[in-house]
């Protein structure tokens, strides 16, 4: 029985396939055709390899002609519709923004120049490719007007000419010897990794002698110009909306790691729809495992919670917690929570507001040497609902909770 099937194989495979190239080709061509007809299949297009073909080839006898050479392994069908670039191909293949919309010539540019899209560009590639279209040039830009100047930065409100939409131009100047600021390398460093709906976006980055130029989607207000218009009353409404995408943001910066540590209305835009990004991460760190200690120099002294006004440099997440809490108060009187003018005032008006912490209620801090030297007044904690009557009953809690997780213990 075994000499049987060793013979019928040998002799399977000395006899010479009766099915030729040809003919497989074109029964595959005839497969291909009909599922290309069905739904969704219009996108499979390209080079198809033939690997059963190839498997059949693999498999004829060695004693082939030298005059037939070597057979064809893959076949490229195209049809009159060929593959093109979407906007989504282009924005993964050179790492662009989502919300960046290419000139239709652009891609068509790209479309002739690099035909594989699949192939990978290698970094230099891709910064050449960003390069020709336009990004990381001045001239691409147009200023409008100023919109702000800080120590080391202004802020133009400009626009795009390959895109044709408004943007945020945030200009540091670059002093000869000390370079860019370590506020502005932090910034860069951490938002070209953070991409999220509540997050504002950097589009691009120009960097010249003189200055180092980052470009942001532009929004049209903050959250502080958002108060003012309004006069300082928002609806309970607009005030979850915003407290819900806050949270949000925030809450992907910490999954990453990532401090905040300067949350404060300023540093909350607002676009047209209502959607609300946090910015100005130059004050941000990535968080080290093990706990590492930091600067207590952080936080505009009103969003600032009292464990950083003592002193302290070991802290986490709840340091941005306890901002969201004078936010979230703010949003909903119209006021600041705390506006101390010193240390001394901001850490006053914490303990009058929400009680002297004592031992109990706070371990440790009567060992503190800074809250020993201002020997503050024992207050006893004040109901918040006589601070915020618009809150309801959850709202208390959740300004409650916040201004807990952030630090204060009472």
């Amino acid at each position: 029985m075994n000499k049987m099937k060793t013979f019928k194989r040998r002799f399977s495979l000395s006899v010479p396939r009766t099915e030729t190239i040809e003919e497989s080709l074109a029964e595959f061509t005839e497969q291909f055709n009909q599922l290309n007809n069905r739904k969704n299949e219009d996108m499979a297009q390209g080079c198809l390899h033939l690997s059963h073909l190839n498997r059949d080839i693999q498999t004829q006898p060695s004693s082939t002609s030298p005059l037939e050479g070597p057979s064809p392994t893959a076949v490229c069908y195209r049809n009159g519709n060929q593959r093109r670039f979407s906007m989504e191909d282009v924005s993964k293949r050179l790492s662009l923004p989502m919300d960046i919309r290419l000139p239709p010539e652009f891609l068509q540019k790209l479309e002739m120049e690099s035909p594989e899209i699949s192939k990978p560009l290698s970094r230099m590639s891709r910064r050449a490719s960003l390069s020709d279209i336009g990004f990381g040039k001045m001239e691409t830009y147009v200023k409008l007007e100023k919109l702000g100047e800080g120590t080391y930065a202004t802020v133009f409100k400009g626009r795009s000419k390959l895109t044709k939409n408004l943007v945020a131009l945030k200009e540091i100047r670059l002093e000869h010897e000390e370079g860019a600021p370590c506020t502005a390398i932090r910034e860069v460093s951490l938002l070209k990794n953070l991409k999220h709906a509540n997050i504002v976006t950097l589009h691009d980055i120009i960097h010249t002698k003189c200055s180092l130029t980052l470009v942001f989607e532009f929004l049209d207000s903050d959250l502080k110009q958002y108060l003012d218009n309004c006069g300082n009353l928002m609806s309970m409404h607009n005030v979850k909306i915003f407290m819900f995408q806050l949270l949000r943001g925030l809450s992907y910066c910490h999954q990453l790691k990532i401090l905040h540590r300067d949350l404060k209305p300023q540093n909350l835009l607002i676009n047209g729809k209502g959607e609300l990004k946090l910015a100005d991460f130059g004050l941000a760190r990535a968080k080290s495992v093990p706990t590492k200690t930091y600067s207590n120099e952080v936080v505009t002294l009103w969003y600032r919670p009292p464990d950083v006004l003592l002193g302290s440099t070991e802290y986490s997440t709840p340091i941005d917690m306890w901002g969201v809490g004078c936010i979230h108060y703010e949003m909903v009187t119209g006021r600041p929570m705390f506006p101390g003018s010193t240390v001394k005032e901001e850490l006053h008006l914490i303990f009058r507001t929400l009680g002297t912490p004592t031992e109990e209620s706070w371990p440790g801090i009567t060992s503190n040497e800074e809250f020993k030297a201002y020997n503050f007044t024992q207050y006893r904690a004040q109901p918040l609902i006589n601070h915020a009557p618009r809150l309801d009953t959850e709202g208390i809690d959740l300004l409650m909770s916040l201004l807990l997780v952030g630090g204060f213990s009472c």
